[in-house]
């Protein structure tokens, strides 16, 4: 799964308008190989991205939960923390490959 592409829903506050939006055009590059489409290929793009907007906006707000909403500052400290780990391992990896 494309990394850049953040869980919306069950936050406290609700996801915005713009997190999902970002969502769906990260959603679309990742699915078209295209970070800024030609433009022949533009409005085909904006399209997708709309209608994935939309649909993501739709699927937040129909999902139910009983679990406790979940604060936005402790799932950021969480993910910088994986990319630490992440890091680390792929330094030491590399440190390995250069030591054989």
């Amino acid at each position: 799964m494309c990394r850049n592409i953040k869980t919306l829903f069950n936050f406290e506050p609700p996801a915005t308008e713009d997190e999902i939006r970002a969502s769906a055009i990260q959603f679309v590059r990742k699915l078209s190989g295209f970070t800024h489409p030609s433009k022949v290929n533009e409005a085909a793009f904006e399209l997708a991205v709309d209608e994935v907007t939309a649909s993501a906006r739709k699927l937040i707000s129909s999902l139910e939960t009983n679990a406790a909403p979940r604060d936005r500052e402790t799932e950021a400290e969480k993910a910088k923390e994986r990319g630490r780990q992440r890091m680390e391992r792929d330094l030491q990896r590399a440190r390995e490959l250069l030591d054989a």
